[in-house]
């Protein structure tokens, strides 16, 4: 029987028919595998968050002068964005192999907000209160930038289509790796902002960057698997994982300075290659 309120003519189903309804849950409101994979995505984001709130902000606030759980924390912090970016790239490629729900498309972009919006913005705002010459205002006008670059990459992401196997502006997560990559080089703190800086704008930028696919897959999932090995013997003071770590760092923003030129210079190959094609034509 269905209890009906007489003002909202609301039906209230009791336990058992709630039960039937479950079974019958349209396909748009289940999760599938991918999605699961996207809901750990956003995970590590939060908890990126956290180890960064707990391990380095809160102790700076305190006045304590362990260098070592800083620097574990920031290490922790870190691996979890590259854990993130794992789960964005296999979450892509499970969502190709097996069924997607309708959910996926906007999961995967708040998922990506936080993991690779929120987290590195949030490191580079943390940095910007416990560098000795950091200028804190200054950080949170950068932060700022990178957040507001990522939700703009997003939100364009789902309105340009573009061609296959092409993003349009530097990928989020490939960002966020680098903007952190930067912090970690402990540069001056000018330079770090401009190079912090130049990555959001890349990031808004029409840059064509190839989808990680096939091999690029691989070699991407292999780049990940090894800076968290930096990462590990960084925090641990292993013999050299200074130098280790910055030296993955270096080749991480190298990445992303470099990228961009192959790009333009494919760009401009093209250019020419159509003009000749078109001058060809005209010949008799």
């Amino acid at each position: 029987m269905t209890v009906t309120d007489p003002e909202t003519q609301a039906g209230w189903v009791p336990e058992a028919e709630a039960e039937t309804d479950a079974e019958d849950m349209p396909l748009s409101l289940r999760l599938s595998i991918a999605d699961t994979l996207t809901l750990g995505n956003a995970t590590c984001g939060f908890m990126a968050v956290y180890f960064t709130t707990t391990g380095i902000l809160i102790p700076h606030l305190q006045g304590s002068a362990e260098t070592g759980m800083a620097r574990n924390s920031a290490a922790t912090a870190v691996i979890l964005m590259l854990l993130a970016a794992i789960f964005d790239l296999c979450d892509g490629l499970v969502a190709r192999k097996l069924r997607s729900s309708p959910m996926g498309a906007e999961l995967d972009n708040l998922s990506d907000l936080i993991s690779f919006g929120l987290a590195p913005a949030y490191f580079v705002l943390v940095y910007g209160m416990v560098a000795d010459d950091a200028q804190q205002k200054v950080a949170a006008v950068a932060a700022i930038v990178v957040l507001l670059a990522v939700v703009l990459r997003l939100a364009r992401f789902s309105c340009v289509t573009m061609k296959d196997g092409m993003f349009q502006g530097m990928p989020s997560p490939f960002g966020a790796l680098t903007v952190v990559s930067i912090v970690l080089l402990e540069l001056p703190f000018i330079p770090t902002l401009l190079a912090v800086l130049g990555v959001a704008w890349l990031m808004v930028s029409r840059v064509e960057y190839p989808k990680p696919r096939g091999i690029l897959a691989v070699a991407m999932l292999s780049w990940i698997v090894g800076a968290m090995g930096l990462l590990a013997a960084w925090a641990f003071d292993a013999p050299g994982g200074q130098l280790l770590l910055q030296t993955g760092c270096a080749l991480q923003v190298v990445m992303g300075a470099v990228i961009p030129l192959f790009a333009t210079a494919r760009r401009v190959n093209t250019f020419r290659g159509n003009r000749r094609e078109a001058r060809a034509a005209q010949l008799p």
